[in-house]
Protein backbone atom coordinates (compact mmCIF):
# COMPACT_ATOMS: atom_id res chain seq x y z
CA UNK A 1 0.00 0.00 0.00
CA UNK A 2 1.69 3.18 -1.19
CA UNK A 3 -1.35 5.49 -1.31
CA UNK A 4 -1.48 7.39 2.01
CA UNK A 5 -5.27 7.84 1.82
CA UNK A 6 -5.77 4.11 1.39
CA UNK A 7 -3.43 3.43 4.33
CA UNK A 8 -5.16 5.98 6.58
CA UNK A 9 -8.70 4.83 5.83
CA UNK A 10 -7.73 1.15 6.05
CA UNK A 11 -6.38 1.65 9.57
CA UNK A 12 -9.26 3.87 10.64
CA UNK A 13 -11.95 1.56 9.26
CA UNK A 14 -10.63 -1.10 11.64
CA UNK A 15 -10.33 1.45 14.45
CA UNK A 16 -13.91 2.57 13.84
CA UNK A 17 -15.20 -0.96 14.30
CA UNK A 18 -13.03 -1.48 17.37
CA UNK A 19 -14.20 1.83 18.86
CA UNK A 20 -17.79 0.80 18.21
CA UNK A 21 -17.45 -2.61 19.90
CA UNK A 22 -15.50 -1.07 22.81
CA UNK A 23 -18.27 1.51 23.28
CA UNK A 24 -20.83 -1.30 23.35
CA UNK A 25 -18.89 -3.16 26.06
CA UNK A 26 -18.11 -0.01 28.05
CA UNK A 27 -21.78 0.97 28.15
CA UNK A 28 -22.80 -2.59 29.01
CA UNK A 29 -20.39 -2.63 31.97
CA UNK A 30 -21.66 0.74 33.20
CA UNK A 31 -25.27 -0.43 32.98
CA UNK A 32 -24.33 -3.68 34.72
CA UNK A 33 -22.81 -1.71 37.61
CA UNK A 34 -25.77 0.68 37.73
CA UNK A 35 -28.36 -2.14 37.76
CA UNK A 36 -26.52 -4.34 40.25
CA UNK A 37 -25.37 -1.65 42.73
CA UNK A 38 -27.58 1.42 42.10
CA UNK A 39 -24.66 3.39 43.56
CA UNK A 40 -23.27 6.73 42.37
CA UNK A 41 -20.06 5.94 44.29
CA UNK A 42 -19.53 2.76 42.27
CA UNK A 43 -20.05 4.62 38.99
CA UNK A 44 -17.52 7.23 40.14
CA UNK A 45 -15.05 4.45 40.90
CA UNK A 46 -15.65 3.08 37.41
CA UNK A 47 -14.82 6.50 35.92
CA UNK A 48 -11.64 6.70 37.99
CA UNK A 49 -10.66 3.21 36.84
CA UNK A 50 -11.01 4.41 33.26
CA UNK A 51 -8.83 7.52 33.63
CA UNK A 52 -6.27 6.72 36.36
CA UNK A 53 -3.93 4.46 34.33
CA UNK A 54 -3.61 7.07 31.58
CA UNK A 55 -2.90 9.74 34.19
CA UNK A 56 -0.24 7.66 35.96
CA UNK A 57 1.26 5.75 33.03
CA UNK A 58 0.72 8.05 30.04
CA UNK A 59 4.23 9.54 30.01
CA UNK A 60 5.92 6.15 30.52
CA UNK A 61 3.71 4.52 27.89
CA UNK A 62 4.44 7.33 25.43
CA UNK A 63 8.22 6.97 25.89
CA UNK A 64 7.94 3.22 25.31
CA UNK A 65 5.82 3.81 22.21
CA UNK A 66 8.71 5.88 20.82
CA UNK A 67 11.08 2.98 21.49
CA UNK A 68 8.91 0.23 20.13
CA UNK A 69 7.52 -0.67 16.74
CA UNK A 70 4.31 1.41 16.71
CA UNK A 71 2.50 -1.00 14.43
CA UNK A 72 3.13 -3.90 16.80
CA UNK A 73 2.30 -1.69 19.79
CA UNK A 74 -1.15 -0.90 18.37
CA UNK A 75 -1.82 -4.54 17.59
CA UNK A 76 -0.53 -5.65 20.99
CA UNK A 77 -2.60 -3.05 22.86
CA UNK A 78 -5.78 -4.04 21.00
CA UNK A 79 -5.26 -7.76 21.65
CA UNK A 80 -4.29 -7.14 25.29
CA UNK A 81 -7.51 -5.17 25.91
CA UNK A 82 -9.53 -7.96 24.29
CA UNK A 83 -7.81 -10.68 26.33
CA UNK A 84 -8.46 -8.80 29.58
CA UNK A 85 -12.14 -8.58 28.64
CA UNK A 86 -12.25 -12.34 28.09
CA UNK A 87 -11.67 -12.77 31.82
CA UNK A 88 -15.28 -11.68 32.33
CA UNK A 89 -16.58 -14.37 29.97
CA UNK A 90 -14.54 -17.10 31.63
CA UNK A 91 -15.65 -16.02 35.11
CA UNK A 92 -19.34 -15.95 34.17
CA UNK A 93 -19.10 -19.64 33.22
CA UNK A 94 -18.65 -20.45 36.91
CA UNK A 95 -20.23 -17.64 38.95
CA UNK A 96 -21.96 -14.27 38.97
CA UNK A 97 -19.73 -11.30 38.18
CA UNK A 98 -18.51 -9.62 41.39
CA UNK A 99 -18.18 -5.84 41.59
CA UNK A 100 -14.42 -5.92 42.20
CA UNK A 101 -13.78 -7.94 39.03
CA UNK A 102 -15.70 -5.54 36.79
CA UNK A 103 -13.77 -2.58 38.25
CA UNK A 104 -10.48 -4.48 37.90
CA UNK A 105 -11.21 -5.24 34.24
CA UNK A 106 -12.04 -1.57 33.57
CA UNK A 107 -8.73 -0.61 35.19
CA UNK A 108 -6.66 -3.19 33.29
CA UNK A 109 -8.34 -2.37 29.96
CA UNK A 110 -7.44 1.29 30.41
CA UNK A 111 -3.76 0.35 30.84
CA UNK A 112 -3.88 -0.96 27.27
CA UNK A 113 -5.56 2.27 26.20
CA UNK A 114 -2.66 4.24 27.74
CA UNK A 115 -0.42 2.60 25.13
CA UNK A 116 -2.88 2.54 22.24
CA UNK A 117 -3.82 6.25 22.27
CA UNK A 118 -0.29 7.70 21.89
CA UNK A 119 0.59 4.93 19.41
CA UNK A 120 -2.26 5.71 16.99
CA UNK A 121 -1.65 9.48 17.33
CA UNK A 122 2.06 8.95 16.63
CA UNK A 123 1.39 6.64 13.64
CA UNK A 124 -0.82 9.08 11.73
CA UNK A 125 1.97 11.55 10.72
CA UNK A 126 4.08 8.62 9.51
CA UNK A 127 1.36 8.00 6.90
CA UNK A 128 -0.43 11.32 6.31
CA UNK A 129 1.22 14.39 4.68
CA UNK A 130 1.58 17.38 7.03
CA UNK A 131 -0.82 19.52 5.00
CA UNK A 132 -3.66 17.02 5.56
CA UNK A 133 -3.19 16.32 9.29
CA UNK A 134 -5.89 18.75 10.48
CA UNK A 135 -8.46 17.34 8.07
CA UNK A 136 -7.58 13.78 9.10
CA UNK A 137 -7.97 14.81 12.77
CA UNK A 138 -11.47 15.99 11.89
CA UNK A 139 -12.31 12.67 10.25
CA UNK A 140 -10.84 10.85 13.25
CA UNK A 141 -13.07 12.85 15.61
CA UNK A 142 -16.10 11.97 13.47
CA UNK A 143 -15.23 8.27 13.52
CA UNK A 144 -14.79 8.30 17.29
CA UNK A 145 -18.11 10.07 17.82
CA UNK A 146 -19.97 7.78 15.42
CA UNK A 147 -18.51 4.79 17.26
CA UNK A 148 -19.71 6.19 20.57
CA UNK A 149 -23.23 7.00 19.34
CA UNK A 150 -23.70 3.68 17.55
CA UNK A 151 -22.10 1.72 20.39
CA UNK A 152 -24.36 3.28 23.02
CA UNK A 153 -27.46 2.65 20.91
CA UNK A 154 -26.58 -0.98 20.12
CA UNK A 155 -25.70 -1.66 23.76
CA UNK A 156 -29.21 -0.58 24.74
CA UNK A 157 -30.63 -3.23 22.41
CA UNK A 158 -28.18 -6.09 22.92
CA UNK A 159 -27.36 -5.89 26.64
CA UNK A 160 -30.77 -7.27 27.78
CA UNK A 161 -30.44 -10.10 25.20
CA UNK A 162 -26.74 -11.02 25.35
CA UNK A 163 -25.57 -9.76 28.73
CA UNK A 164 -21.94 -8.84 29.47
CA UNK A 165 -20.56 -12.06 27.93
CA UNK A 166 -22.08 -11.30 24.53
CA UNK A 167 -20.73 -7.75 24.64
CA UNK A 168 -17.23 -9.08 25.43
CA UNK A 169 -17.38 -11.47 22.47
CA UNK A 170 -18.32 -8.58 20.19
CA UNK A 171 -15.45 -6.47 21.58
CA UNK A 172 -12.91 -9.25 21.02
CA UNK A 173 -14.06 -9.61 17.40
CA UNK A 174 -13.66 -5.85 16.90
CA UNK A 175 -10.15 -5.87 18.39
CA UNK A 176 -9.07 -8.74 16.15
CA UNK A 177 -10.41 -6.96 13.06
CA UNK A 178 -8.67 -3.70 14.04
CA UNK A 179 -5.40 -5.61 14.49
CA UNK A 180 -5.74 -7.17 11.05
CA UNK A 181 -6.27 -3.79 9.34
CA UNK A 182 -3.16 -2.43 11.06
CA UNK A 183 -1.18 -5.57 10.15
CA UNK A 184 -1.75 -5.21 6.40
CA UNK A 185 -0.58 -1.57 6.28
CA UNK A 186 3.13 -0.82 5.96
CA UNK A 187 4.09 1.68 8.69
CA UNK A 188 7.66 3.08 8.70
CA UNK A 189 9.87 2.47 11.74
CA UNK A 190 11.14 5.54 13.59
CA UNK A 191 14.90 5.79 14.21
CA UNK A 192 14.37 5.12 17.93
CA UNK A 193 12.38 1.95 17.28
CA UNK A 194 14.92 0.62 14.80
CA UNK A 195 17.80 1.32 17.22
CA UNK A 196 15.95 -0.25 20.15
CA UNK A 197 15.34 -3.40 18.09
CA UNK A 198 18.95 -3.59 16.97
CA UNK A 199 20.60 -2.90 20.34
CA UNK A 200 18.58 -4.12 23.34
CA UNK A 201 19.60 -2.45 26.61
CA UNK A 202 20.19 -3.94 30.04
CA UNK A 203 17.15 -3.47 32.34
CA UNK A 204 18.84 -0.87 34.59
CA UNK A 205 20.17 1.07 31.62
CA UNK A 206 16.76 0.91 29.95
CA UNK A 207 15.03 2.30 33.06
CA UNK A 208 17.46 5.23 33.34
CA UNK A 209 17.08 5.90 29.63
CA UNK A 210 13.29 5.84 29.90
CA UNK A 211 13.24 8.57 32.58
CA UNK A 212 15.64 10.64 30.46
CA UNK A 213 13.37 10.26 27.43
CA UNK A 214 10.30 11.31 29.43
CA UNK A 215 12.14 14.43 30.58
CA UNK A 216 13.28 15.04 27.02
CA UNK A 217 9.66 14.85 25.84
CA UNK A 218 8.68 17.55 28.34
CA UNK A 219 11.66 19.69 27.26
CA UNK A 220 10.76 19.68 23.57
CA UNK A 221 7.23 20.71 24.55
CA UNK A 222 8.64 23.52 26.69
CA UNK A 223 10.90 24.72 23.87
CA UNK A 224 7.87 25.39 21.63
CA UNK A 225 6.12 28.39 23.20
CA UNK A 226 2.91 27.92 21.23
CA UNK A 227 2.40 24.25 22.02
CA UNK A 228 3.59 24.60 25.62
CA UNK A 229 0.89 27.24 26.15
CA UNK A 230 -1.69 25.04 24.41
CA UNK A 231 -0.62 22.09 26.59
CA UNK A 232 -1.73 23.91 29.75
CA UNK A 233 -4.80 25.42 28.10
CA UNK A 234 -5.78 21.86 27.14
CA UNK A 235 -5.28 20.72 30.74
CA UNK A 236 -7.45 23.60 31.99
CA UNK A 237 -10.15 22.57 29.51
CA UNK A 238 -9.92 19.02 30.87
CA UNK A 239 -10.56 20.37 34.37
CA UNK A 240 -13.51 22.61 33.56
CA UNK A 241 -15.01 21.27 30.32
CA UNK A 242 -14.77 17.48 30.35
CA UNK A 243 -16.55 16.94 33.72
CA UNK A 244 -19.39 19.26 32.64
CA UNK A 245 -20.46 16.51 30.23
CA UNK A 246 -21.16 14.29 33.23
CA UNK A 247 -23.68 16.88 34.46
CA UNK A 248 -25.78 16.89 31.28
CA UNK A 249 -28.21 14.19 32.53
CA UNK A 250 -28.49 15.88 35.94
CA UNK A 251 -29.16 19.26 34.35
CA UNK A 252 -31.82 17.71 32.12
CA UNK A 253 -33.61 15.78 34.86
CA UNK A 254 -32.92 17.76 38.05
CA UNK A 255 -32.70 21.41 37.00
CA UNK A 256 -35.07 21.29 34.00
CA UNK A 257 -37.30 18.65 35.61
CA UNK A 258 -37.15 16.43 32.54
CA UNK A 259 -37.26 12.68 31.98
CA UNK A 260 -34.63 10.16 30.90
CA UNK A 261 -35.82 10.78 27.33
CA UNK A 262 -34.94 14.46 27.61
CA UNK A 263 -31.58 13.55 29.15
CA UNK A 264 -30.94 11.30 26.15
CA UNK A 265 -31.90 14.12 23.76
CA UNK A 266 -29.25 16.42 25.29
CA UNK A 267 -26.59 13.68 25.13
CA UNK A 268 -27.43 12.81 21.52
CA UNK A 269 -27.51 16.51 20.55
CA UNK A 270 -23.98 16.91 21.93
CA UNK A 271 -22.73 13.79 20.15
CA UNK A 272 -24.37 14.70 16.83
CA UNK A 273 -22.91 18.20 17.08
CA UNK A 274 -19.46 16.75 17.64
CA UNK A 275 -19.88 14.39 14.69
CA UNK A 276 -20.95 17.20 12.33
CA UNK A 277 -18.19 19.49 13.62
CA UNK A 278 -15.59 16.79 13.04
CA UNK A 279 -16.89 16.11 9.55
CA UNK A 280 -16.83 19.83 8.67
CA UNK A 281 -13.27 20.11 10.00
CA UNK A 282 -12.33 17.11 7.86
CA UNK A 283 -13.75 18.74 4.71
CA UNK A 284 -12.74 22.35 5.39
CA UNK A 285 -9.67 22.11 7.63
CA UNK A 286 -10.41 25.27 9.62
CA UNK A 287 -9.06 28.81 9.12
CA UNK A 288 -5.55 29.30 7.75
CA UNK A 289 -4.78 30.82 11.14
CA UNK A 290 -5.01 27.84 13.48
CA UNK A 291 -5.09 30.14 16.50
CA UNK A 292 -8.29 31.76 15.21
CA UNK A 293 -9.95 28.35 14.79
CA UNK A 294 -9.01 27.21 18.29
CA UNK A 295 -9.87 30.51 20.01
CA UNK A 296 -13.33 30.60 18.42
CA UNK A 297 -13.85 26.97 19.45
CA UNK A 298 -13.00 27.62 23.11
CA UNK A 299 -15.04 30.84 23.16
CA UNK A 300 -18.10 29.12 21.67
CA UNK A 301 -17.82 26.26 24.17
CA UNK A 302 -17.43 28.62 27.14
CA UNK A 303 -20.23 31.00 26.17
CA UNK A 304 -22.65 28.13 25.43
CA UNK A 305 -21.96 26.46 28.78
CA UNK A 306 -22.33 29.78 30.63
CA UNK A 307 -25.62 30.58 28.86
CA UNK A 308 -26.90 27.10 29.77
CA UNK A 309 -26.25 28.00 33.40
CA UNK A 310 -28.57 31.04 33.33
CA UNK A 311 -31.49 29.41 31.50
CA UNK A 312 -34.84 29.28 33.32
CA UNK A 313 -36.10 25.88 34.45
CA UNK A 314 -38.44 25.72 31.44
CA UNK A 315 -35.59 26.29 28.98
CA UNK A 316 -34.72 22.69 28.15
CA UNK A 317 -35.23 23.13 24.40
CA UNK A 318 -32.60 25.90 24.38
CA UNK A 319 -30.33 23.69 26.49
CA UNK A 320 -30.59 20.94 23.86
CA UNK A 321 -29.57 23.43 21.14
CA UNK A 322 -26.65 24.63 23.28
CA UNK A 323 -25.61 20.99 23.81
CA UNK A 324 -25.41 20.62 20.03
CA UNK A 325 -23.35 23.83 19.74
CA UNK A 326 -20.91 22.70 22.47
CA UNK A 327 -20.41 19.39 20.69
CA UNK A 328 -20.06 21.08 17.30
CA UNK A 329 -17.34 23.45 18.56
CA UNK A 330 -15.23 20.79 20.30
CA UNK A 331 -13.41 19.28 17.27
CA UNK A 332 -12.24 22.74 16.18
CA UNK A 333 -9.97 22.83 19.25
CA UNK A 334 -8.90 19.19 19.56
CA UNK A 335 -8.34 18.65 15.82
CA UNK A 336 -5.91 21.55 15.20
CA UNK A 337 -4.11 20.90 18.51
CA UNK A 338 -3.50 17.26 17.58
CA UNK A 339 -2.34 18.22 14.09
CA UNK A 340 0.02 20.88 15.47
CA UNK A 341 1.75 18.34 17.70
CA UNK A 342 2.01 15.90 14.80
CA UNK A 343 3.49 18.59 12.54
CA UNK A 344 5.89 20.39 14.84
CA UNK A 345 7.52 17.47 16.64
CA UNK A 346 9.69 14.89 14.93
CA UNK A 347 8.14 11.44 14.52
CA UNK A 348 10.51 9.79 17.03
CA UNK A 349 9.18 12.08 19.83
CA UNK A 350 5.45 11.79 19.17
CA UNK A 351 4.78 8.85 21.48
CA UNK A 352 6.08 10.66 24.54
CA UNK A 353 4.49 13.95 23.40
CA UNK A 354 1.02 12.41 23.17
CA UNK A 355 1.68 10.31 26.27
CA UNK A 356 2.56 13.41 28.28
CA UNK A 357 -0.45 15.32 26.98
CA UNK A 358 -2.76 12.37 27.69
CA UNK A 359 -1.34 11.98 31.19
CA UNK A 360 -1.79 15.65 32.11
CA UNK A 361 -5.24 15.81 30.50
CA UNK A 362 -6.32 12.71 32.43
CA UNK A 363 -5.08 14.21 35.70
CA UNK A 364 -7.03 17.34 34.79
CA UNK A 365 -10.14 15.31 34.06
CA UNK A 366 -9.89 13.42 37.36
CA UNK A 367 -9.34 16.69 39.24
CA UNK A 368 -12.29 18.20 37.41
CA UNK A 369 -14.54 15.27 38.33
CA UNK A 370 -13.67 15.72 42.02
CA UNK A 371 -14.04 19.51 41.81
CA UNK A 372 -17.33 19.27 39.94
CA UNK A 373 -18.72 16.60 42.26
CA UNK A 374 -17.92 18.76 45.30
CA UNK A 375 -18.97 22.21 44.13
CA UNK A 376 -21.91 21.30 41.89
CA UNK A 377 -23.77 19.85 44.88
CA UNK A 378 -23.13 23.06 46.84
CA UNK A 379 -23.79 25.66 44.15
CA UNK A 380 -26.37 23.79 42.10
CA UNK A 381 -25.82 22.31 38.66
CA UNK A 382 -26.84 25.42 36.74
CA UNK A 383 -24.55 27.69 38.77
CA UNK A 384 -21.63 25.33 38.19
CA UNK A 385 -22.36 25.48 34.45
CA UNK A 386 -22.19 29.29 34.68
CA UNK A 387 -18.90 29.18 36.63
CA UNK A 388 -17.30 26.64 34.31
CA UNK A 389 -18.48 28.44 31.18
CA UNK A 390 -17.14 31.77 32.46
CA UNK A 391 -13.73 30.25 33.21
CA UNK A 392 -13.57 28.60 29.77
CA UNK A 393 -14.56 31.90 28.11
CA UNK A 394 -11.73 33.56 30.05
CA UNK A 395 -9.36 30.92 28.64
CA UNK A 396 -10.34 32.04 25.13
CA UNK A 397 -9.49 35.61 26.12
CA UNK A 398 -6.10 34.46 27.46
CA UNK A 399 -5.45 32.76 24.09
CA UNK A 400 -6.25 36.02 22.27
CA UNK A 401 -3.73 37.87 24.44
CA UNK A 402 -0.95 35.38 23.66
CA UNK A 403 0.70 36.11 20.26
CA UNK A 404 2.31 32.64 20.22
CA UNK A 405 -1.19 31.11 20.24
CA UNK A 406 -3.08 33.80 18.35
CA UNK A 407 -0.87 33.61 15.26
CA UNK A 408 -0.44 29.89 14.64
CA UNK A 409 -0.63 29.37 10.89
CA UNK A 410 -1.79 26.35 8.93
CA UNK A 411 0.52 24.45 6.59
CA UNK A 412 -0.68 24.91 3.03
CA UNK A 413 -1.82 21.85 1.06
Amino acid sequence: MNNWKLKFFTIWSGQAISLFTSAVLQMALIWHLAIVTNSALVLSLASIAGFLPMALLGSFAGALVDRWNRKLTMIGADLYIASISLILVIYTLFAELPLWLVLAVLLLRSIGTAFHVPAISAVTPLIVPESHLTKCSGYTQTVQTLGFIAGTSVAAILYPLWGVSGMVTLDVAGAVLASLTVAIVKIPLTPNAAEDTAQPEAPQQAAVGLFFEIREGFKIFKDDKSLFALLWIGVALSVFFSPVNALFPLMSMDYFGGTTIQASIAEVAFAVGMMIGGLLLGIWGGFKNRGKTMILSVALIGISIAVAGILPTNGFSIFAVLSFVIGFASPFYTGPQTALMQERFQAEYLGRVFGLYGSLASFGMLSGLVLTGFFADITGFNVWFLISGTIISALALVMVLMPSVRNIKIIQA
